[in-house]
C-alpha cells in the first residue's frame, strides 16, 4: 500500500485553483522528487498532506490517514523538514531531540538517540553543542535524526539541498538512501533537477497545480532534455 496516496486532489486557495486534479503515490522505500516553478503548487501539496490546508476536491491519505479530517494522526506518522530546519538555537543537538520526543509524546533510551545520531552521520562531539554555532548541513542532521528515532513512514522535504555545498548535498543523499532502505516514504519538493536526478526513484514536472510528465530511474534521466523542456523550474 502507498504510505502517501493522493487521488484527483483539487485545492483553492484566495479562490483560485493551486492544485488541480492532482494524482500521485508513493510507496514504502520510494523518494519521489516533486518539481516545479514558483506557483506550480508544490508548498500547497505539503501543506495538504500536513494537513494545514482541505481539499475542494479528491482525497490525500498519509498511511492511510486523511490529514483533512485528522490532522494530528496525519502528522504522527510524518517527519518535516522545511527550507529552513526550525530548531531551537540556544539547545544542544540532544535537547532539541529530547524537547521534540516529548512533544510527540514519545519516550526514547539516550543509546536509541545516539543510534539515531550516528545513522544521521552526526559527529559526538557536536551533539551536546548549542545549534546557534551549526551550519544548514549540520542543523538537517538533528532533524533527520529525530525522523529516524521516530521511525516515522513518511519524510517530506522542502527544498533540502538549498543552500549546501556539493558535500553537504553528498551527505544528505546518503542520508536518504538510508532511510529509504528502511522503508521509509520520501516526497521531496525541489528546483534541483540534479540533485533529485542522483537520489529519485521517480521524478515528477508540477505546473499549474497538476504533474504534466513524469519519469522514473529505470529509464534513464535525460537531463539535458528535461532542462530544456521546464527551463526556470529547475536548476541547471
Amino acid at each position: 500500500m502507498a504510505e502517501i496516496r493522493i487521488d484527483g486532489l483539487c485545492v483553492d486557495r484566495g479562490g483560485k485553483a493551486v492544485l488541480d486534479s492532482l494524482s500521485l503515490n508513493i510507496a514504502s522505500g520510494e523518494i519521489y522528487a516533486l518539481l516545479g516553478g514558483n506557483g506550480a503548487g508544490k508548498s500547497t501539496t505539503l501543506s495538504t498532506l500536513l494537513g494545514f490546508l482541505k481539499p475542494s476536491s479528491g482525497s490525500v491519505l498519509v498511511s492511510g490517514i486523511d490529514p483533512s479530517t485528522n490532522p494530528e494522526a496525519a502528522r504522527h506518522k510524518i517527519a518535516y523538514l522545511p527550507e529552513n530546519v526550525a530548531l531551537y538555537e540556544h539547545l544542544t543537538a540532544r535537547e532539541n531531540v529530547d524537547y521534540f520526543l516529548a512533544l510527540a509524546g514519545e519516550a526514547h533510551s539516550a543509546d536509541e538517540i545516539d543510534a539515531a545520531f550516528d545513522a544521521a552521520g552526526l559527529q559526538n562531539e557536536a551533539r551536546n553543542r548549542t545549534l546557534s554555532g551549526f551550519s544548514k548541513g549540520m542543523r538537517q542532521k538533528v532533524a533527520i535524526a529525530l525522523a529516524v528515532v521516530r521511525q516515522v513512514p513518511v519524510l517530506l522535504l522542502d527544498e533540502p539541498t538549498s543552500g549546501l555545498d556539493p558535500r553537504a548535498t553528498a551527505d544528505f543523499n546518503a542520508l536518504l538512501a538510508k532511510l529509504k532502505a528502511r522503508g521509509t516514504a520520501i516526497l521531496m519538493v525541489t528546483h534541483d533537477l540534479l540533485g533529485a536526478a542522483e537520489c529519485a526513484d521517480r521524478i515528477g514536472f508540477l505546473d499549474s497545480g497538476r504533474i504534466v510528465e513524469e519519469v522514473g530511474r529505470e529509464q534513464g534521466y535525460d537531463i539535458m532534455a528535461l532542462h530544456r523542456r521546464y527551463g526556470e523550474a529547475v536548476v541547471a
